[in-house]
């Protein structure tokens, strides 16, 4: 009873943080690690990756041995991402990460007000996070992370403080995980010129099952459950579905489909294959390989690579 009255106090008052409007620093919703994009952003309810401190910092503490891990994604046109990310136990204190996420716009050429060229700038975001982890009780998890973020195009620039909220919860002889996160609640510390912009809150839920009979891991992940622009039915759009097939202990397969995604790349009444995504992981000595593919639609494709590992 105890924990059913924390847990629903808890909800209550991500809800009510998530209020705020969501305009700037969108960088924050794009999927960096490779299997969190080919599972389609399903990844609020994981508790074995490293990158689960980006979806919802409670995952962390069930993370075994100090865990590093490199992702880089290879966007349209000259956008890159890349992000790192490492977290380990402190004795009794609980567990500790930290993360970096970086975005590059590459470089545009500047010109004056009469369109003689003056040289070029470069564009780019990023985020510094430091997250802990610990349990309530038994399967019962919470975690938060502190974040700092900046913006800058040529010679001005914003920043930001952010937190996320996270819990996590396991029944694990029913191979269940749930997990819900509150995400970039914050202010602006500085700000472009005089323009004061809202951070992107996302409040989202996801649940995780594994097979009893075959090596299969389904999830689904509803996000941005905050948002008060659409009607109540309309909230629940932004959901996103993935599947992880084990071929064996090395080899793993991933599908996903973001229904968010795929409603915004729509060119009129066709999509495509925008919102489907695919991947692989695979297990090489101690080193987690992975590669994940998302496409855009008509627009093009994302590739995702990355590395993990054990200390």
């Amino acid at each position: 009873m105890k924990t059913k009255t924390f847990f629903t106090a808890v909800i209550i008052l991500l809800i009510s943080f998530s209020t705020f409007g969501q305009k700037t620093y969108e960088f924050l919703r794009l999927d960096l690690s490779p299997r969190a994009g080919a599972l389609g952003g399903s990844f609020v309810s994981n508790n074995d990756d490293p990158n689960v401190i980006f979806y919802n910092p409670a995952g962390l503490k069930l993370i075994q041995d100090q865990k590093i891990s490199f992702s880089y994604v290879n966007h349209l046109l000259d956008i890159n991402l890349a992000s790192v990310s490492y977290n380990q136990d402190v004795g009794d204190l609980g567990r500790f990460g930290a993360a970096i996420e970086y975005i590059s716009y590459g470089s545009f050429t500047q010109a004056d007000q009469f369109g003689t060229k003056t040289g070029e700038f470069s564009a780019g975001e990023l985020a510094l996070l430091v997250g802990y982890a610990n349990n309530f009780e038994e399967n019962f998890y919470y975690g938060v992370n502190l974040k700092f973020i900046n913006s800058s195009i040529a010679d001005q620039s914003s920043s930001a403080l952010a937190f996320d909220l996270g819990l996590h919860y396991s029944i694990p002889s029913e191979g269940l995980s749930f997990g819900i996160a509150l995400l970039n609640t914050g202010f602006q510390l500085s700000k472009y010129f005089t323009a004061k912009e809202d951070l992107p809150v996302d409040l989202a839920v996801g649940i995780s099952k594994k097979m009893a009979h075959i090596p299969l891991t389904l999830s689904v992940d509803f996000h941005r459950l905050n948002r008060s622009d659409d009607p109540y039915t309309g909230r629940f759009e932004a959901f996103s579905v993935g599947a992880e097939f084990d071929l064996s202990k090395a080899l793993s397969i991933r599908f996903g489909y973001n229904n968010e995604k795929r409603k915004e790349l729509k060119v009129g009444d066709f999509g495509g294959l925008a919102g489907f995504n695919l991947g692989l992981g695979l297990l090489v000595s101690k080193y987690h390989f992975d590669y994940g593919f998302s496409s855009l639609g008509e627009i093009g494709a994302m590739h995702r690579i990355g590395i993990s590992t054990s200390l």
